[in-house]
């Protein structure tokens, strides 16, 4: 190329960086050698003059122009250069020059992330505090693959996408650059220019670990964490928890609602560390399952749209002020899981949505890649980044947060390609069925790589559907989920206890449907936030008949549920019988807890939680079909079911009554001779009940119900009693 040509190239090449439009600066910007010299050439839109740091170099402006230019001799080339100089306004600036480094992300990252097999992908991708031959910076990288130019901009830089263009690194579609003299705590964003359509787009960084107080969406350089674990014992004894074979009583909270100050602003993730483990251990839950905390803009999607998958959300403070959240949970015996949103994304143009100006995370096609119900956007399970991105996710919050396990929300939606649509809007995959293949491959590698590396970790399915071996190992052609929410129990019992109970005998297959399939799957039992919004109501509201027994109907319904197989969830507020629909925007109706009614309630759920830990029968056998036997499930006309639940050195006696009959001498069968203690009877007094029970029973050697023996007992009304050999 002759000289002639050279200069046009360099003249095409300076006014595409100053019009934000080269796609490869670090071939321009810098230092270069050229004929035994080295040049030097920046670009600084704002300054006025610039000299090289230390040598006293004044860097000459090319005329009509911000480019600033130097020659140096090669032998002085081999230390990182300075950028000194006043910007237009007067104020001096001082600066190692970001183009005078080298690429910081390594090849073997860069394959691995493209097989879909970066685990922890998250620890490169974003914004990471870093150091190169000694100076400290941020180093900076997204995946673009469809930008013809990509820029950091910050607080750092006025915001300009024109001062910090990245370094494309090739076929990986990664843009990366390191800006040293950054530190934690600078805002920023990436500017994304489209090649197709010349598009300039501004988008929060989808592995940013920090954002920024809502409505604001800038990412955060979050730092490195000075957070001290304390949670060793609890984190070595899950890798060896049965947790198949434990109690498992989870509360479900919304931090956002569950309490605020006395002002009505969010508590920080260490006050509410404080004040909700003291009350989840009061009330004897075994965990805590949060709806989701990964930053989201709307309050009112409860963070089920959610734009920052790395990101505890900045309502309730700082990644660190989670990291002691959860550390005090463990130290507390107390297990925490949060609801993780795989399934949708939603179509805020600063987030995910056509990240590069194309479909990148979504599908193109709306058949596939939106929700028409929900506004929001599908993920494309078919690319090995995307992928790679939500594994990462998932591995992230069991490793950087220690997080016990994760509520997969929406399953049913990403297994089957028409869910939720008209028989026009779908389209079927290539043997010409409706099963999602790419999702159902993403949700197997998400239960193998979770539970391959970090064993003890559960994985949750909200799944709606007859979808089978949804908690089955993945070898055997299971999804590999550790349990599933049976919806459909809590359906059927939800539909049977808002019927008056006059009418409850015509719908009594509503309360023993559920033991068909109770054991073809590992259930757990969800009295869920979606039972208590949407105009709903709350569980106590649904209770037919006056107030008496709509308290009386909810205490039965709590003690079906913890006798019965499965492990338990309860949505916040449930447990003490709140009689108002969840408000997202305010705390809990804590002031009812003055009024006898839901004080019981209170009384009643704690108790149960005492009774299912501490008496193996109730949950050793949860998943088994060896822990439960009917005893009798035909009483129609009385509304009456009673049933064995057990273990290797214990059988429980439930029995529970449905209608506001007191029934006398109702005689049940029993497996062996002896005195039965009732140790539990929902309708005590101490729970606001009318407090008829049994005491004691003694067996008669008079076979019923195909058991040898029996007792004559009194059922109360609207009430379950447990008994106890």
């Amino acid at each position: 190329m002759d000289k002639q040509a050279k200069k046009n190239q360099l003249d095409s090449d300076l006014i595409k960086i100053s019009n934000a439009t080269h796609h490869d600066p670090f071939s321009v910007l810098g230092r270069h050698s050229k004929q035994n010299h080295i040049w030097i050439t920046a670009f600084l839109p704002h300054a006025e003059s610039v000299k090289i740091a230390k040598r006293d170099i004044p860097l000459t402006r090319i005329p009509d122009t911000d480019f600033f230019q130097c020659q140096l001799e090669s032998s002085r080339s081999e230390e990182h250069y300075q950028l000194e100089g006043v910007d237009k306004q007067g104020h001096p600036f001082k600066f190692y020059d970001p183009y005078d480094f080298g690429p910081q992300l390594p090849p073997f990252d860069q394959h691995l992330f493209g097989e879909g097999k970066h685990w922890h992908i998250y620890q490169k991708l974003g914004a990471h505090l870093h150091n190169v031959d000694d100076i400290k910076g941020v180093h900076f990288s997204v995946w673009a693959p469809n930008a013809q130019r990509v820029s950091v901009i910050g607080d750092f830089n006025r915001w300009d996408g024109r001062c910090h263009p990245m370094r494309n690194l090739g076929g990986s579609g990664i843009w990366e650059i390191f800006i040293p003299g950054l530190t934690s705590g600078c805002l920023y964003k990436f500017e994304l220019l489209n090649r197709q359509t010349k598009e300039l787009l501004v988008k929060t960084d989808p592995y940013g670990q920090q954002f920024e107080f809502r409505p604001q969406t800038a990412s955060v350089v979050k730092q490195e964490t000075p957070h001290q674990w304390q949670d060793g014992n609890w984190m070595s004894e899950r890798v060896q928890y049965d947790w198949l074979h434990q109690p498992m009583s989870i509360y479900e909270v919304h931090l956002g609602s569950w309490r605020r100050d006395n002002r009505g602003n969010f508590l920080n993730y260490r006050e509410l560390a404080t004040q909700l483990v003291n009350y989840v251990k009061e009330m004897g839950f075994t965990h805590i399952e949060l709806l989701p905390i990964t930053e989201h803009p709307l309050d009112a999607s409860w963070g089920y749209q959610t734009t920052g998958y790395f990101a505890p959300s900045s309502r309730h403070g700082t990644p660190d002020d989670f990291r002691f959240f959860v550390d005090h949970c463990h130290q507390n015996q107390i297990g925490v899981i949060l609801d993780w949103v795989p399934a949708h994304f939603p179509k805020d143009n600063f987030a995910l949505a056509r990240f590069d100006g194309s479909p990148l995370y979504e599908h193109e096609d709306p058949r596939k890649g939106e929700h028409r119900d929900w506004g929001t956007l599908i993920y494309n399970y078919s690319r090995n980044e995307v992928k790679n991105f939500l594994l990462s996710s998932a591995i992230f919050w069991l490793e950087e947060f220690h997080l016990d396990g994760l509520r997969v929300d929406a399953v049913a939606s990403m297994l089957y390609l028409d869910y939720s649509r008209e028989d026009h809007d779908w389209i079927p995959n290539q043997y010409g069925g409706n099963e999602n293949l790419e999702a159902i491959d993403f949700l197997r590698d998400l239960n193998s790589v979770t539970h391959a590396q970090h064993p003890g970790t559960v994985i949750m399915a909200e799944e709606s559907t007859s979808w089978p071996q949804v908690t089955r190992p993945t070898w055997t052609g299971g999804l590999g989920f550790s349990m599933k929410w049976n919806m459909g129990w809590m359906h059927d019992i939800l539909s049977y206890m808002q019927k008056d109970p006059i009418h409850r005998t015509h719908h009594h297959d509503q309360l023993t449907f559920g033991m068909l399939y109770a054991f073809s799957e590992n259930f757990i039992l969800p009295f869920s936030h979606d039972e208590v919004v949407h105009g709903k109501g709350s569980l106590l509201s649904k209770m037919p008949g006056d107030e008496w027994q709509k308290f009386a109907n909810l205490r039965l319904l709590y003690s079906l549920m913890f006798t019965y197989p499965g492990k338990k969830l309860l949505f916040m507020g449930c447990e003490f019988g709140q009689g108002a629909e969840w408000n997202f925007n305010h705390s809990l109706d804590w002031y009812v807890l003055d009024y006898p009614q839901h004080q019981g309630i209170k009384t009643l759920v704690k108790d149960l939680n005492k009774l299912y830990t501490k008496h193996p029968a109730l949950f050793l056998h949860d998943f088994e079909h060896q822990g439960f036997e009917w005893i009798d499930c035909h009483d129609i006309h009385q509304s009456v079911i009673c049933f064995k639940r057990k273990s290797k050195n214990e059988d429980l006696i439930v029995v529970l009554n449905f209608t506001p009959v007191l029934r006398e001498s109702y005689r049940v069968g029993v497996p062996a001779e002896g005195a039965y203690t009732e140790i539990f009877n929902s309708d005590s007094t101490y729970y606001g009940g009318s407090n008829v029970g049994n005491g004691m029973a003694l067996s008669e050697p008079k076979p019923w119900m195909n058991q040898p023996h029996s007792v004559s007992l009194t059922l109360p009304p609207l009430a379950a009693i447990v008994l106890k050999l």
